[in-house]
């Protein structure tokens, strides 16, 4: 049995991790709360984008805007979205796991990937991995459109330049504080949404004009996408954060109780031990 000393070093140490823990919970907590709200903000506005987008898209002719053109994917890319800091659980982990996923799928044919990252976490992750990237972006601490607009021009202008011929981005799609989703989700090139049998096609009147019109909406739909991606991804992080800092603070509860019970038991013994000495002592006196 430990002595009573190390048993006290081990609860003073267990009791300073449980006020670190319960602080970065807390700031989690309130992170998530600005953060849910600016996805909950932006949600609409990418739906309203995607739906309009599917009604102009299923009208026009692909070769209107290159971003309405597929090709055959012969080299894709595909952009990873993590975090810059640890200690949020499975969050990271699960995002590398999917992102292996389709690696190991889409390599394994004549279709050649080149990756991005976002975060540090994924750079690190994918560099220890031998991975040479197209871009990285690391967060900048405060997710804004801006942001989103310069990380969305770099795919945009590398299709419409055909050094790729798809992208794709694995990121986090938050549902709440205790529940997140990592999908895969294809970027471009766009694809519109096809009209149900029953529909009948609507011409639209295009004002300036069709081109001007395209040239416009489109490339602002995949800003607003990315920048709905980083802000679920965000979300998602600090979710995670406040779930796993609540968890290794309820440990270190439980910890401190086992460890102070531990210690209880070691000083009665040592009390114990001590009275039983005395008392042969005095019986060997007599």
């Amino acid at each position: 049995m430990a002595n009573l000393k190390d048993i006290r070093k081990r609860i003073s140490s267990v009791k300073s991790t449980q006020q670190i823990t319960k602080a970065m919970q807390m700031v989690a907590a309130a992170k998530l709360k600005k953060a849910q709200d600016n996805v909950v903000q932006a949600r609409p506005y990418a739906a309203k984008m995607s739906e309009v987008l599917a009604s102009l898209a299923v009208r026009v002719k692909p070769e209107k805007h290159p971003l309405l053109q597929r090709r055959d994917e012969k080299k894709i890319e595909l952009v990873v979205i993590a975090s810059d800091r640890g200690l949020c659980g499975g969050f990271n982990t699960n995002v590398m796991k999917m992102a292996d996923s389709f690696l190991q799928e889409k390599s394994g044919g004549e279709c050649e990937v080149v990756l991005s990252v976002v975060g540090r976490k994924a750079r690190d992750y994918y560099r220890r991995r031998d991975w040479e990237f197209q871009t990285e972006e690391l967060n900048p601490g405060m997710v804004d459109f801006q942001w989103a607009e310069k990380i969305s021009r770099d795919l945009i202008d590398r299709y419409v330049e055909k050094e790729i011929d798809a992208v794709y981005v694995a990121y986090t799609e938050f549902k709440s504080a205790m529940t997140q989703e990592v999908i895969v989700k294809r970027l471009l090139p766009l694809e519109p949404k096809p009209l149900a049998e029953d529909e009948i096609p609507v011409e639209y009147i295009y004002e300036p004009s069709e081109d001007a019109l395209l040239a416009d909406i489109l490339p602002r739909y995949v800003y607003t996408q990315v920048f709905r991606m980083l802000l679920e991804s965000v979300a998602s992080e600090h979710g995670s954060r406040m779930t796993a800092m609540d968890s290794a603070t309820n440990n270190a509860i439980e910890m401190t109780a086992k460890l102070t019970l531990l210690y209880n038991r070691a000083r009665q013994a040592a009390i114990t031990t001590e009275l039983m000495e005395i008392v042969s002592g005095a019986e060997a006196l007599n």
